[in-house]
């Protein structure tokens, strides 16, 4: 396989809108011990890129600092996370069979070798991630899908939204038969919520607009919700006895008069603020009802390996709202940020 000296990147200098964003030529990188090269065939845009573009982040004490996801981000800095491709290099000390190999990364950087380890780091934030022809990632990550029916753009689809979902959903310990409750569902990491509690036996109430409705009905909600009206009494006509585990990437006002709709020993999974990161709730609702609220930031090792077992079998099937060339990934952003679509969107270098 011939790789040329350079490659077309989108990559930002500093934090701010998506002016920012500027496509270049730089030199293809080189994987290091342990890592692959891949040739990037899809890379899917996440809420992350907005929020580490614009600083979005905070840091621990100072909740208005302008950060990436984990702290400063070391400029410039080549976005996007979710990556599908082929191996086109290895580096020293990997297997040279697995040039060719049709993967999916794995994004998150972790904080040890366990099955169970914690991510701490992100593709696009922390290290360079897929608005480029090529990226490099460690070997371990690049995950085998050949066999997988999915397209590249669903496969792409995967990593952030799909891994965050199944991650909310195993530290919820949600159980078959149970009622979920899924907010923000018919963004990336919504629908993806939907598809994978239905597909494990929850009965699911998802929060959408009234427009979407449809859509999310389609992915497997057993009832939806509109947004725009009183949540909390809607929610209460859906599901008269309770909710037994909330998955919530909106937080905000939601969480507060939310908390009181939980069952006796519900679950309360927190994996984004869209709605606000202020969040004020009555305590009493959570001690009184031995209720939990459970952070969780994308998955760990072991979870992502079964998303990728998911992928092959194509028991889930990603919905691509749209694609766009490598040079529009500004304005792939700006339709990101004015969430009028349904699913993900997806950029082809």
């Amino acid at each position: 396989m011939t790789i040329s000296e350079t490659m077309r990147a989108v990559r930002i200098a500093r934090h701010g809108g998506p002016e920012v964003l500027e496509r270049t030529d730089v030199a293809v990188p080189t994987p290091k011990a342990g890592e692959v090269l891949v040739g990037v065939s899809a890379v899917a845009l996440n809420n992350t890129d907005l929020w580490t573009r614009e600083g979005a982040y905070g840091r621990a004490g100072d909740p208005r600092a302008r950060s990436g996801w984990r702290g400063p981000i070391d400029f410039p800095r080549i976005q996007g996370a979710d990556i599908a491709g082929r191996i086109a290099a290895v580096g020293p000390g990997v297997d040279e069979g697995l040039v060719g190999r049709r993967v999916v990364v794995d994004p998150a950087i972790y904080d040890s070798d366990r099955p169970d380890a914690n991510p701490v780091g992100l593709m696009g934030s922390e290290r360079d991630g897929g608005y480029a022809e090529y990226v490099t990632a460690p070997a371990g990550h690049a995950h085998n899908v050949t066999a997988s029916a999915l397209t590249d753009e669903q496969l792409a689809s995967l990593p952030t939204a799909y891994g965050t979902a199944l991650g909310m959903i195993e530290r919820g310990r949600m159980r078959d038969g149970e009622t979920v409750l899924v907010s923000g569902a018919s963004g990336g990491v919504g629908l993806a919520l939907v598809q994978i509690a239905r597909a494990r036996g929850a009965r699911v109430v998802a929060i959408s607009s009234g427009a979407k409705s449809d859509a999310v009905r389609a992915a497997g909600a057993d009832g939806v919700v509109d947004r725009a009206g009183d949540i909390a009494e809607q929610i209460r006509a859906v599901a008269p006895t309770g909710i037994d585990v909330v998955l919530d990437v909106v937080a905000g006002d939601l969480l507060g008069a939310g908390l009181p709709l939980l069952r006796e020993g519900g679950r309360w999974v927190v994996a984004g603020a869209l709605g606000g990161y202020d969040v004020h709730f009555d305590v009493r609702r959570l001690y009184l009802h031995n209720a939990q609220l459970i952070g969780s930031a994308m998955h760990t090792p072991t979870h992502f390996r079964r998303l990728v077992e998911l992928a092959v079998r194509a028991e889930i099937r990603p919905v691509v709202a749209a694609t766009y060339p490598l040079e529009q990934a500004a304005a792939a952003q700006e339709q990101l940020a004015r969430r009028e679509h349904v699913g993900k969107i997806v950029l082809r270098p």
